[in-house]
């Protein structure tokens, strides 16, 4: 049985196509430098699932990370973080109305 869903980030050399983004759904996206970080919430088989997809792909794998977070728990299964969010610069309001105020600046997709 795989444990419960953890916040990852997984870093790819090169900026990748809407194409090649279109392998991983339930992943979103930022470019950082020459890179493409994709983050989101992952279980044991997801992730290998993620790491055999861009193996699969040939494209050059620079680090995968599990993250520690104090998101909401809804924001983590929302699935669309955005950079900022996953690096702590623009975490949700803790509010009863989070998502909302969280999608007006740009940080959920929900």
């Amino acid at each position: 049985m795989d444990p419960a869903p953890a916040l990852y980030t997984i870093r790819i050399s090169g900026h990748l196509g809407a194409m090649m983004l279109s392998a991983f759904p339930a992943l979103s996206s930022s470019r950082q430098g020459g890179d493409t970080v994709l983050a989101g919430l992952l279980d044991r088989s997801a992730l290998h699932g993620v790491l055999a997809e861009i193996d699969a792909l040939g494209l050059d794998l620079l680090e995968v990370r599990l993250l520690t977070t104090d998101l909401p728990v809804a924001a983590l299964r929302c699935g669309r973080l955005t950079a900022a969010a996953v690096r702590g610069r623009a975490a949700p309001p803790r509010t009863g109305r989070w998502c909302r105020a969280w999608r007006r600046s740009g940080g959920c997709g929900c």
